[in-house]
């Protein structure tokens, strides 16, 4: 977890359910409506960093999954 990228992956995952926790609360409208427009930047940003994001890895999909070896 040392990558920005995954961090804010988490945290934005953990703010829409929140916010979707509080739409089923007496929360007023306006505040409703000011983290939906936060959360929508919010997405759009992390989908950026992710995308960006300057992520290498040496692993193929020839390599298949580090846990499980394929057998032929």
């Amino acid at each position: 977890m040392k990558n920005f990228a995954i961090k804010l992956v988490w945290f934005t995952t953990i703010y829409v359910f929140v916010f979707a926790g509080l739409c089923q609360t007496n929360v007023t409208f306006q505040a409703i409506m000011s983290l939906y427009i936060l959360g929508l930047f919010l997405i759009l940003f992390m989908v950026y960093i992710v995308l960006t994001d300057s992520y290498k890895t040496s692993k193929r999909f020839k390599d298949w999954y580090g846990d499980h070896t394929v057998e032929h």
